[in-house]
């Protein structure tokens, strides 16, 4: 699911980037809010951000004592994407193993779709395996599907969510 949300942050901004045209200012504080949120990547809560929209509010600056930098607290509008259960997605099938496959939906990296949630598709080993079913329909590297999301974790460690997913459910399964 995307959300819209509106979040605090404190930008530091080291004192060598500051000047007195307000402009180049407000244009550091910028570059720096992207560059942070940029690598923040994802929280349990919110999900993965995605893109900052708007910039609602700077604060005034406070210099730090040691290091002579300005924090500037901001209020900014971001998008984020957060994986719910029940929800429908489409990805693209990376790995194929016996027991199921693996796919990639937006930012998320890893999805596991186990063969006990795709019943009515079989494995067919080989040099480049596939699941299939009695319509001939193919599960195969690179190959988009639909599916409803069964449940989800968030590794706090690599700032990521993995995902179980099923084909269980009506218009689920490979995307012509």
């Amino acid at each position: 699911m995307f959300l819209k949300v509106q979040l605090p942050w404190n930008v530091i901004i080291p004192a060598e980037s500051l000047d007195t045209k307000g402009l180049m200012l407000q244009k550091s504080i910028i570059i720096r809010l992207l560059d942070d949120f940029s690598t923040k990547k994802a929280t349990k809560d919110l999900g993965y951000f995605l893109a900052v929209t708007t910039l609602d509010h700077i604060g005034e600056g406070k210099v730090r004592q040691h290091t002579g930098d300005v924090l500037f607290p901001v209020l900014f509008s971001c998008v984020t994407f957060k994986p719910l259960r029940g929800e429908i997605l489409e990805g693209v099938v990376h790995k194929i193993l016996k027991h199921g496959v693996f796919l990639r939906s937006g930012p998320i990296e890893n999805i596991y779709l186990s063969n006990q949630k795709m019943s009515d598709y079989k494995y067919v080993p080989g040099e480049n395996p596939i699941f299939m079913n009695d319509k001939l329909s193919k599960i195969e590297k690179d190959v988009v599907v639909r599916f409803s999301v069964i449940g989800t974790k968030y590794i706090e460690v690599e700032r990521e969510f993995q995902a179980v997913v099923s084909l269980e459910g009506d218009f689920l399964g490979p995307v012509s």
